[in-house]
Parts: structure tokens; sequence; C-alpha cells
């Protein structure tokens, strides 16, 4: 095998300051989402090995997407502040840098932007990095282990960072690693992270840190690569060598779509506006204790009503739902009010797709995809 090359962080398309990614960049090997379907379902391949081409958005979509931009960068500004202040109460302002560690890639933007909402407007020195974390695979550990190592950070301000939860499938992933990676550190007299998660919308109440329990259309949720800096989602496959960061693929055949440094600076604008003290109060313990039993007691039901064996085939939330539509096969689109804005881009992909739309006004989020089974076995 050929020497490891360095470590190196690279920023896509942000501002290096607004970002650095602890990725490998690799040769895409694309496939169809059909075909990518079919052998995660067939157990030929776990999702992170494989890859689609992304597409640009159609100019429909894009109108969607400047258009909630303009509802909810505001919104989302307010939100940004509401955590970078209260990580400030509680980590305590320091010389030493706070560390956003965001989860590639829906986090990677709340990262960028909860790092100026930090610097610009709390006065706390703030690096942020976006780090791979896959389901059933981990978080990657050789990003860890620079950034403890050779970037020099200390961990006891280290936080993680996502744009929301659903399931909660990623924060126990999160938490599980952490532990596992902790132990191993604790017995060779190294330093340990404690695996705090921050997130703007938390609709399934499993974060530390959330502004609110709200599901809405966060802009950047409904976009893939050209709000992300260029960057596929987090990739682990034979292409990685052993020590190296998990892999990607820079989409330079989109940057003429790119609306990434656009979203970042839109929102910051807005970072500066006036809070009142009762505009920083985050949900409490019991807001989000609640919200994990409405989630729990949807799920269920979804999984009687619709004979689903594999939880992960069910997708609530609008992100969530967007990203079926976006990169997997959709089975069917469920809305709580098939008129509500905050939806309208998922009523088009559906029409695009010709994807069954239903109306399910009893979910305690506006809306739910449900992934396709292509491949009959109990085992999947």
């Amino acid at each position: 095998m050929t020497a490891l090359a360095p470590l190196t962080p690279l920023h896509g398309s942000y501002q290096p300051q607004d970002c650095q990614f602890l990725l490998t960049p690799i040769e895409a090997e694309y496939l169809s989402i059909e075909e990518k379907e079919r052998r995660i379902q067939a157990g030929q391949a776990h999702y992170s090995e494989m890859i689609h081409r992304e597409e640009a958005p159609s100019p429909r979509y894009l109108a969607l997407f400047e258009m909630l931009c303009d509802r909810y960068a505001p919104r989302l500004a307010r939100e940004i502040r509401q955590l970078a202040r209260q990580l400030v109460i509680d980590l305590g302002h320091s010389a030493s840098p706070i560390t956003l560690i965001s989860l590639v890639r829906a986090g990677t933007p709340a990262g960028a932007l909860l790092r100026r909402g930090l610097v610009d407007h709390e006065g706390q020195i703030t690096h942020h990095y976006s780090v791979s974390i896959i389901r059933d695979r981990g978080i990657d550990t050789a990003a860890l282990d620079y950034l403890l190592d050779e970037a020099g950070v200390d961990a006891e301000r280290i936080v993680f960072v996502d744009a929301w939860t659903a399931k909660g499938i990623i924060t126990g992933e999160l938490r599980s690693n952490m532990n596992r990676y902790n132990s191993a550190r604790r017995d060779v007299g190294r330093s340990t992270i404690l695996p705090r998660l921050a997130v703007i919308s938390d609709i399934g109440g499993t974060a530390d840190y959330a502004a609110t329990c709200e599901d809405y259309a966060i802009p950047s949720g409904i976009l893939n690569a050209t709000v992300s800096g260029l960057v596929s989602r987090s990739v682990l496959n034979h292409q990685i060598p052993d020590g190296a960061f998990h892999g990607c693929v820079i989409y330079n055949d989109l940057s003429k779509h790119d609306q990434t440094q656009a979203f970042i600076e839109r929102v910051a604008q807005h970072l500066g506006q006036p809070m009142e003290d009762k505009s920083t109060k985050l949900p409490s313990a019991a807001d989000l204790k609640h919200q994990r039993l409405l989630m729990q007691e949807m799920l269920s039901k979804i999984q009687r009503d619709y004979d689903i064996s594999d939880i992960n085939h069910i997708k609530p939330g609008i992100a969530e739902a967007t990203r079926v539509m976006l990169r997997r096969v959709p089975a069917l689109l469920m809305v709580r009010d098939p008129d509500q804005p905050d939806v309208e881009h998922l009523m088009l992909l559906a029409e695009e797709k010709s994807v069954p739309v239903k109306v399910c006004s009893d979910m305690p989020f506006h809306a739910c995809s449900l992934i396709k089974a292509l491949v009959r076995t109990e085992a999947h």
C-alpha cells in the first residue's frame, strides 16, 4: 500500500475560517439511486459505501429555497444566537477557543453559522471543523485524533453540532461512539471529549442543546452539496486507506449553482439583531422529554399502520423527508397539511417523482417519507 498522505483539512467552497472539513477527497464511483437502494436493502453494501451523482436544483425548486431563505433567515439567525449565548454561559468565556465539530453534512451549515455567532456576537474565539459520522459505522476517529493530537484543541471546549434531530439515531451513534473512543483514550492517558450535541431543531428531543422543538423548513435542509461547500455526504469504502479521514466527493461540476457562502452571509446579516432576554430561552428538559414521547408514539403507529419492520425506512420531519425524496427511493410522502408552505418543496418533489402523498393530520411533525422496499427479505 502506498504511504498515507498527510491528513489535511479542506474547506470546499466555504471561506476557510468558516469551515474546515476533515475528509479525504476521492474519485466518484457513481451508482444510480435505484441501484444504490437495491444494494442497501439486499445487504450487499452499506449506504456509506456508495454515492450517486447529485443534480443541480431546478429553477422552480431553487425558487422555493429562495422563498424559505426570505422567510426563515431572521428566525434561523435568532436561533443561532440563542445557541451561541447558551454555549458561552455554560462553557464560559476563555482564551481557549471553543471548537465546533459539525456532523457532515447536514450539520455543516449550522456549524459555520454558529461559529459566526460565537465569534462576531459573543466575542468568543471559535474554530469549526466538519467531521463524518455514519450510522452503524461510527464517527471518524482519525478526525478526532487529528483534532486532539495534532490541532491541539481543548477537549473540554468541544461541542458537536447538527442542524436537527429526528428519530435520534445519530445522537445515539454519537454518544455510544464517544463512550468507546473516550475509554480507549483514557487507557493511554490522553484527553477525552464530552459528547455535547447542539442542534437548531430537535423534533426528536435527544440533543443537549436545541433552539426549538418545532419542525420547520430550515432552508439549508432542502438542498444538498450546493449549500454544503460542494462536498458530498461522507463515504467509507475501499477507496479510504486505514488511518485516513472518511471520504467525500467534491462536486465541482455544480459550482455555478453553489449557494454555500451566499446562504451563510444571508443568515449572518441578521445575527446582529437585538435579542430580548426572553428570546434566549431554550427548550427545557421537560420539553425535550415530551418530544421524545411524541416521536416514539408516532413511529410505533407508522410501523404498525404500514407494516414496516426496518425503522430506518421511516424518515420523520421536513428535513429527513426531503433527504429521502432527493437521495433514496421513496414509497410515500406523508404531510400534516399539504397547504403548509414549509412542505411546498416536498409536494414539488413528489410531483416530479410521481410519489403518492397522504395527508396525516395527527402527525406531531409536518412531514414524513417512507423508503420503498425494493428487496423482499426478513433481514431487511
